[in-house]
């Protein structure tokens, strides 16, 4: 994925080996987590953003887009994040 391809405050989804991850950029910085959420293993990509946390949108848990932990319940356990690196306008996600 590009990174010009990501709007500022905005979220996409990849599958890497895998894995769904939710790939967010926040404050110019590109950061990737589970896009599926620890409550009810629904698509986060469908949820929305406010400010730096995704929103789910079957139950509107918050989890916090930088580091994957939970902002509002009914969740509890937080999602996993991965390292992400940005080179030559491409993102690199860590899996």
């Amino acid at each position: 994925m590009k990174s010009a391809e990501l709007e500022e405050g905005s979220i996409s989804t990849v599958e890497l080996g895998g894995i769904h991850i939710l790939v967010a950029k926040i404050g110019g910085e590109v950061y990737a987590v589970s896009g599926t959420c620890t409550h009810e293993e629904t698509d986060l990509g469908l949820g929305f953003v406010i400010e730096d946390r995704v929103v789910c949108p079957l139950h509107l848990s918050q989890f916090e887009l930088k580091t994957g932990n939970v902002v509002n319940p009914p969740a509890e356990t937080p999602l996993r994040r991965f390292n992400t690196r940005v080179s030559e306008g491409t993102i690199f996600i860590e899996v």
